[in-house]
């Protein structure tokens, strides 16, 4: 089973970015999905969710501005992030799961300067 995050990078307040997530090793279409993050010294956030059904979540903190979404054919889960904050800047984690806790990848770094 593995998850690789890729897509993160340095951007200032009010760009966008579109990390990607691609897994192998299970079945992804039946598979719920999540982002966390996790900036320093701070706990892991549940950022958003996708089931394999297509239920979505979101935390306050980005909804409205992220959009998360799957390709079951090719096994890639994304996020897209728009209006970034400074307060977005963490490393970002694909999560095989429906909520924080779960198998996750190496993450990938998101910085958002003012």
């Amino acid at each position: 089973v593995q998850l690789v995050e890729s897509g993160g990078g340095v951007v200032h307040s009010g760009e966008s970015l579109t990390l990607s997530c691609a897994v192998s090793g299970f079945p992804f279409s039946n598979q719920d999905m999540s982002w966390v993050r996790q900036a320093p010294g701070e706990d892991l956030d549940w950022i958003s969710g996708i089931t394999k059904n297509g239920r979505i979540f979101y935390d306050a903190s980005v909804k409205g501005r992220f959009t998360i979404s799957r390709d079951n054919a090719n096994e890639k889960l994304y996020l897209q992030m728009n209006n970034m904050k400074p307060k977005d800047s963490a490393v970002y984690y694909c999560v095989k799961a429906w909520g924080p806790f779960g198998l996750r990848g190496q993450g990938t770094q998101v910085t958002v300067s003012l």
